[in-house]
């Protein structure tokens, strides 16, 4: 397991490079008020970064935020069902011990 690890670690690592060297030519960025120069391959790769930190957020965000508020919602129904319950079942034993002779 280990190995294997250390061996998709190593192959993503010369992919990289290769990547990088194969994609040198810089590109530039006007941001209007700053201008970016950088590597094609450095400028690829910060655009996957950046969608994949986006699209993380946005699940979180629309349906893990959502999912946790249901939850907690049910624990506290669940809750409130079990604490009448048991108020229940001490009154009836409450009341079937007043109801013995």
């Amino acid at each position: 397991m280990r190995f294997g690890l250390i061996v998709l670690i190593l192959l993503f690592a010369v992919f990289g490079v290769l990547f990088g060297a194969l994609n040198s030519e810089s590109v530039g960025f006007d941001l209007y008020f700053l201008v970016l120069t950088l590597p094609k391959g450095a400028a690829l790769l910060c655009a996957l970064l950046l969608g994949w930190l986006i699209g993380g957020l946005l699940v979180y965000f629309g349906l893990v935020l959502r999912l946790r508020r249901q939850l907690a919602r049910k624990h506290r129904e669940l809750n409130l069902q079990k604490n009448s319950t048991e108020e229940t079942a001490e009154t009836e034993s409450a009341l079937r011990a007043l109801a013995k002779p």
